[in-house]
């Protein structure tokens, strides 16, 4: 496992100190671990073509439905 050293500001030191004392971390390390990969995730540095591949999937099974009340009947 790599190790860094880096600069945070106070304010975010302390929210992960609360997060921790709250109980939503197990330690201090495992806090910093789970939210940097939190952050790269939802920056889109992470590998989710599966998720692309089943939410395109799900897109075209809704997309290749009908509505049957938008169909005109043809007049008698």
């Amino acid at each position: 496992m790599a190790k860094f050293e880096v600069a945070i500001p106070d304010r975010i030191d302390s929210d992960i100190d609360r997060l921790v004392d709250q109980g939503d971390f197990l330690n201090r390390e495992k806090a910093v671990e789970d939210l940097l990969s939190l952050g790269i995730s939802s920056y889109g540095a992470v590998d989710d073509t599966d998720d692309q591949l089943d939410d395109d999937l799900f897109t075209q099974a809704v997309d290749d439905q009908h509505d049957p009340a938008s169909q005109r009947d043809e007049p008698l």
